[in-house]
């Protein structure tokens, strides 16, 4: 099956975009009952102000980054006004704007989405935010525990209705703090697979999504990129 991802919270676009573009070739599938993943408490010490959308622009990956073989994607309409979310309470407290995958509530972020036309023709996708450490650390974590609150639920958005499971997963220990999961979507007898991992460093947050195979590929390059201009 062709994965195809969005932000961190694109529950619904990310879903219906998998299902819709389904064929014969399949992601592995990750234990969805890993190891709990080794948070570290956030530590909220003097920092420096946060920084601007522009500046996080240039710290994402691109396309000589990652090597050949992946292509940009242009950024997709949010559209969240018919999303709904049952079976699980907790997420569907957060509102309509977070399950339909408008990011998270930060005002200085970026992102990017590049397709990949390797083996597994998949997607990867990256995001960064900017805040206090302690904010970041509840933004993040507030979505986390509520997504991973429901081992099950479904998104409606229209005539689509996706079933999704959810399941902690083991983050490296790199940056200051680690979340991580993976999600399966599945309708009509078809099935997609996407990790998430996000690592708080400092006063950014990086979030890698995508086919499992490419997000452990390249989340230290991110990581990397975002350090390298600390």
């Amino acid at each position: 099956m062709r994965l195809h991802t969005t932000t961190v919270l694109g529950l619904t676009a990310l879903a219906a975009l998998a299902l819709a573009g389904c064929s014969n070739d399949s992601a592995p599938v990750g234990n969805p009952t890993a190891p709990s993943s080794a948070r570290q408490e956030g530590k909220d010490a003097a920092a420096p102000a946060p920084l601007s959308s522009a500046t996080l622009s240039k710290r994402l990956l691109d396309e000589s980054d990652l090597g050949d073989g992946y292509t940009r994607k242009p950024e997709a309409p949010k559209r969240h006004d018919d999303v709904t979310v049952s079976g699980c309470p907790a997420l569907a407290k957060l509102g309509k704007r977070t399950a339909s995958g408008s990011g998270l509530d930060f005002p200085r972020k970026a992102e990017v989405s590049f397709a990949y036309t390797g083996s597994d023709s998949s997607e990867v996708s990256e995001e960064l935010y900017s805040d206090s450490a302690a904010k970041l650390s509840k933004g993040i974590g507030k979505v986390f525990d509520a997504m991973l609150s429901c081992p099950s639920y479904q998104v409606a958005s229209g005539s689509t209705v996706v079933d999704i499971g959810t399941g902690e997963m083991a983050a490296p220990d790199v940056g200051d703090e680690q979340w991580s999961q993976l999600l399966t979507y599945s309708a009509g007898g078809q099935r997609s697979v996407v990790k998430q991992t996000a690592i708080r460093v400092g006063d950014v947050l990086v979030v890698v999504s995508g086919a499992p195979s490419l997000v452990d590929r390249h989340l230290k390059k991110a990581l990397g990129k975002v350090q390298r201009v600390v």
